[in-house]
This record gives C-alpha cells, sequence and structure tokens, in this order.
C-alpha cells in the first residue's frame, strides 16, 4: 500500500498527539490500585465524551468525504486515480476509528468500579488501557483530519485554482490516453 509524503506527514502529527497524551501519565508517577480505582472512575464520564465526540466527528467526516467526492467527479479538472485512493484510505481509516471509539464508549460505560470481584492491583492496568484507548483515538482522528485537510488543500488547488501542474491533476496528454 502506498503512503504519500502528506499521509506520512499527518501520520507524524498523529504520533506527536499520542506520545504528547500518554507523556501525562508518567507525570502522575506509579498508582496503587485504589487510586486508580478513584481515577477511573473520575475520568469515566470525560472518556465517554472523549468517545462521543469521536464517533460524532468521524461520522461527520464520512458524510463530507462523500460531498468531496461529488465535488472531485463534477469538476471540469480531472484528478488522478492517487487522489481516489487517498479519499479511500481517509475513509477506510475513519471507518476503524468509528467503530474502536463506538466499541470503546460500550466498553467505558460498564459499571467496572462498581465490581467488588475485581482484583484491586487490575485497576492500575485497566485505568492505563484507558489512557492508551484514549490516546490512540484522540491521534488517530488527528491523522484523519490531517489527511482531510491535506485533501482539501489539493482540491481547492486543483479545481478551485486551476493548478494544472499539480501532482493530482491530469494534464492534457493523460486525459486523452
Amino acid at each position: 500500500m502506498y503512503i504519500s509524503t502528506s499521509t506520512k506527514k499527518a501520520i507524524w502529527g498523529g504520533v506527536f498527539a499520542i506520545l504528547f497524551l500518554l507523556s501525562g501519565t508518567f507525570l502522575l508517577g506509579k498508582l496503587s490500585g485504589y487510586e486508580a480505582k478513584v481515577l477511573i472512575k473520575n475520568s469515566l464520564s470525560g472518556l465517554n465524551v472523549l468517545c462521543n465526540t469521536i464517533v460524532l466527528a468521524s461520522a461527520s467526516i464520512l458524510a463530507l468525504l462523500l460531498t468531496l467526492l461529488g465535488l472531485s467527479s463534477t469538476s471540469n479538472s480531472k484528478l488522478k486515480k492517487d487522489h481516489y485512493l487517498h479519499v479511500m484510505q481517509i475513509a477506510q481509516l475513519d471507518t476503524v476509528i468509528f467503530i474502536v471509539s463506538l466499541l470503546s464508549f460500550l466498553i467505558f460505560n460498564l459499571p467496572i468500579t462498581e465490581s467488588d470481584s475485581i482484583p484491586p492491583e487490575w485497576f492500575t492496568i485497566i485505568y492505563y488501557i484507558t489512557l492508551g484507548v484514549s490516546a490512540i483515538l484522540s491521534g488517530a482522528l488527528i491523522v484523519v483530519v490531517l489527511m482531510l485537510k491535506n485533501t482539501v488543500v489539493n482540491i481547492i488547488k486543483i479545481v478551485g485554482l486551476g493548478m494544472q501542474d499539480h501532482p493530482l491533476a491530469m494534464n492534457d496528454d493523460e486525459k486523452n490516453s
């Protein structure tokens, strides 16, 4: 699978965001099971809001991709196959984010902190898993937004500004063949 330079930059942006978000866990230091249980209890509502927001954002992005495809196909400028492959990559990643966010939302709604059968040391593991999941989901959505931004910029350059020497615009020779 080919990954363009702009997509690689978007991925690096997401990786940076994940590392930035996870660096906060190191500031907390080592937690006991009881402390982790309290932190989970206090952060669950925020995690649910985060998952809800990511679900809504990813669903909106999928709908906007349809609009983008409509604009791409009806323009006078012809776009290369790479443009459509890039849009397909965005749609695939966005769909994965949608599904994982929805599943995470459902899991985070389990009343785990109310259970007496879970050993206290597991709460530390559960807490770090919830932090990891939220960081990965946030970073992945940042990747999608950066990829979408690159696609929109390319469409503006090709369709709006009429740039014909753009790498994603077909030139006259390619249109005729």
